[in-house]
């Protein structure tokens, strides 16, 4: 390295991330509500406008237990009270009773039933761009790198929190999303184990292990296994779904419709 150069980095000291090191906040970020996870994410948190993307193997529907203490706090905020929680794509019906004992009103979900592809990036694309919403969860397991790269783009320009969840065998293909974990079951010790594939700085070499749900909320979860059948599919023109109650929810339907 040229001496004048050294002199530039070292005049540039803190504006300068290098690759060996874990980058700080680029923005705003959601404490994840896992400390282990929080020391290991460049701003302590889950990126607002920023792609997150999780993998698992098939069967395994661990993004809740991951993702609610997040989504959880994000709703609670003043700003977001009546700001709804998009579900696009979603393989199961979520458990009321199950969230309501973690603290989240389910009445806040707003789920889309699409069945192609091609619709579920759509709703996606449209849910990001709704002033209203508050965060999107979308399960894309056939997207590409191209069609996930203008949804980074809509979390970027509307400072959106994206979560996809995508099967663990697109580890291997390209990515635009800013964070890739991998989340395992423990089945032995009802923890679960996380990979971090991707992140703005060095490489996490080691998983993590979050801890266990609490034995009363085991229970609870596992006597709506039962109760939970897969989202019916429905024709395009109704495949939005919400409580009436949701006073976020016109807006957000207007707003999807309109786009159509």
């Amino acid at each position: 390295m040229s001496e004048s150069l050294s002199v530039s980095l070292a005049h540039l000291s803190d504006a300068v991330w290098r690759a060996d090191s874990l980058a700080g906040a680029a923005g705003v970020t959601v404490a994840s509500g896992h400390a282990v996870l929080d020391a290991q994410l460049p701003g302590n948190g889950w990126p607002v406008g920023s792609m997150c993307e999780i993998l698992q193997a098939h069967g395994e529907h661990n993004e809740w237990r991951l993702l609610l203490p997040a989504l959880k706090r994000a709703a609670g905020a003043a700003m977001a009270q009546s700001s709804p929680l998009m579900l696009v794509g979603a393989p199961h019906v979520p458990f009321g009773p199950g969230l309501a004992a973690q603290g989240l009103d389910a009445r806040r979900l707003v789920q889309v039933l699409a069945s192609s592809p091609g619709e579920r990036l759509w709703a996606a694309e449209q849910s990001l761009r709704c002033a209203a919403v508050q965060a999107v969860l979308a399960w894309l397991p056939q997207a590409q790198a191209d069609q996930l790269r203008r949804l980074q783009m809509a979390a970027h320009t509307n400072s959106k929190l994206l979560f996809v969840m995508r099967p663990v065998q697109a580890r291997t293909e390209s990515s635009p999303a800013v964070l890739r974990l991998l989340i395992a079951s423990q089945p032995e010790s009802d923890a679960l184990s996380l990979h971090i594939l991707k992140r703005r700085g060095r490489p996490l070499e080691q998983p993590l292990t979050l801890s266990a749900h609490a034995v009363r909320l085991s229970a609870l979860l596992a006597s709506g296994r039962n109760l939970t059948g897969d989202a019916a599919v429905g024709p395009v023109a109704a495949r939005v779904w919400a409580s009436d109650s949701l006073q976020g929810t016109p807006d957000v339907v207007g707003c999807i419709a309109s786009a159509a």
